[in-house]
Parts: structure tokens; sequence; C-alpha cells
């Protein structure tokens, strides 16, 4: 399986993209886009479909592995990302999982557990030349395994921040909740703009604890009592994760932020914000969009425990 959810700035709360086994493929695959396993042949899942850049290294491993691999050749069937997760979980149901899965990191846990998934036997002399990030475990057994791996942050327009007076934040020192604030209500001021920022809010997948749950422990709560990993009892809960919400309730609810953004940073890269919440796969498409120059890569946001992502 290949996991999508990419470390660019070297931050945290990057997931892998990640290559695993399905638990229990079928292997009489026909024309439907699957090879057969019965002919000696590997199907693949992925859900790149329209996503040019990651399809072109997933096509580029394949077609590697089948010129060094001819009688066990890999056929690949694209979905579009919106309907992935829903295909797999149909496939499994049936029992019709392909020989190798393509996922996004934060979903593999459920995955594994749910026993899609089949353990990764690979060798030491591998895995410890794999960064650890594009390592994906499930009770300290290894799932997934990724060729790239990126992380969270902000693109913003450069224009827009000089216009409003703002410094550029570093990853030494980040914004913070206060700054952030002045920033969002400063920009959304401007006339060129009807929202401050696009939050990706669009995106009802495994999006969101992967790129709220960082800004929920920047505040210093939590998905899970990492203590005894069984309960999250008073940090999901507690003041600092009520904190949280109420916060990022208020961004929508002040019109800092669209709650119906247009899909995949499109807002950003047609002009209508300024900023977008996103991560490293965006940086070159927003470049390309606004120049080289014009394109700001700002890091997450310190909340009071620390900036997470």
């Amino acid at each position: 399986m290949i996991t999508t959810r990419r470390t660019f700035l070297g931050l945290g709360a990057a997931s892998a993209v990640a290559l695993t086994l399905a638990a229990c493929s079928s292997q009489g695959k026909d024309s439907s886009g699957s090879a057969s396993g019965g002919k000696g042949g590997l199907t693949l899942w992925t859900h790149s479909a329209g996503g040019t850049d990651e399809y072109a290294v997933i096509e580029g491993i394949v077609n590697d592995f089948n010129a060094a691999n001819p009688d066990t050749p890999i056929t690949i069937t694209a979905f579009p990302q919106a309907s992935y997760n829903d295909a797999i979980v149909a496939a499994a149901a049936s029992g019709d999982l392909p020989d190798i899965l393509d996922l996004d990191g934060p979903i593999m846990p459920n995955w594994a557990w749910s026993g899609y998934l089949a353990p990764l036997t690979l060798p030491s002399s591998l895995t410890d030349k794999m960064v650890d990030s594009t390592k994906g475990y499930f009770n300290d057994t290894l799932y997934s395994v990724g060729p790239y791996d990126t992380s969270l942050c902000f693109l913003a327009r450069k224009s827009a921040i000089e216009q409003i007076g703002a410094r550029v934040p570093t990853v030494d020192s980040p914004w913070t909740k206060d700054e952030f604030e002045d920033v969002l209500t400063k920009l959304k001021a401007l006339p060129d703009y009807e929202y401050a920022i696009d939050l990706s809010n669009w995106d009802a997948a495994e999006w969101w604890p992967y790129a709220y749950a960082p800004m929920l422990q920047s505040f210093g709560g939590d998905l899970i009592d990492r203590k005894t990993m069984a309960s999250a009892e008073g940090v999901l809960n507690g003041p600092e994760a009520k904190a949280f919400g109420e916060w990022f309730r208020h961004l929508f609810a002040d019109g800092l932020a669209s709650e119906t953004p247009a899909t995949d940073g499109q807002d950003f890269l047609q002009g209508k914000v300024p900023m977008v919440y996103t991560g490293g796969w965006k940086v070159l498409q927003a470049q390309e969009t606004h120049g080289l120059d014009e394109g700001l890569i700002l890091p997450p946001v310190d909340f009071g425990a620390g900036a997470k992502g």
C-alpha cells in the first residue's frame, strides 16, 4: 500500500506515503484494471487518479519493478481520492482486496486493526535505511512503508503579508496564537479577499485528525491520553481541547475562513484567499501559479504548547 500525507519542512505530525500488502487479496482479477494473480501478476490500487505528480511517482516505481520482475508484473488501478476509502472497505467486505494498497498514513492503523492489511516482513538491512516517519507501525508491527513523506504548512501570498505589515514566521520563531489572530483579521480586511484563509476543511476523510490534531495538541489537548493510550478522558474533553474547539469554530463564525471552500486549495490558487492550510504536496503548484517569490511557506502556529505539525 502507499500512504500519502506527506515531511517537507522536517516538522512533526507527518504521515508516510506507504506501500503495504492487503490481508485478503483476490488473485483472480479480470480486465477491470487489476492484474491476475493467477497469471503471476500483482494488483495495486491507488487513490492518485487525477494527482499527476503523485501518480507519476507510483508509476515510476511500478515500471522499475516490472522491468526487473517481468514474470510478476504489477498492474495499477487508480481511483479518485474521494471514493477510495469506501472502495477499500467494500472490497474488504467482499474479500476482493488487491495485493497492494495505497493509502494515507492516518488511516493505516484502522485498516490494520480491521484486518485489511498484512504485516510486512522486511529485512532490517532495508528498513534501517528508511526515515522513521515513513514506516507505519500498529501494535509494534510494520504494516506500511513509504517512498516519500511530508508535513503540514501554511502557504501565503507574500504581497498580502507585506501589505498588512506582518512578520514572516520561521520554524524557530513561529507565529503565536495572538499573532495568528491578528494576521487573519488584517488579511480578511484586505479589499481583494472575502476570507483570510482556506483551512482545507472541504476534505472529509482522514485529513481532519491529520490536519487539526496538531492544532489541538498545540493548545495542550490531545486525541488520547498518551500515558495510558486507553482513554481520551481529560484530554479530548479537557479545558485545553474545549478552548481549541471554541477557537476553531470562531474562525468560521466570524468569517475568517469559509465553511465551504473549493476543493484542493483552488481558492488559494485562484487568488480568492491569501492563505491556505495544506502540506508540502501543494508547494510546487502554488509556486508555479503565483511565482516563486510570491509564495511563502510558513510553519505551524504555536498556540501555547509549542508548534505541532
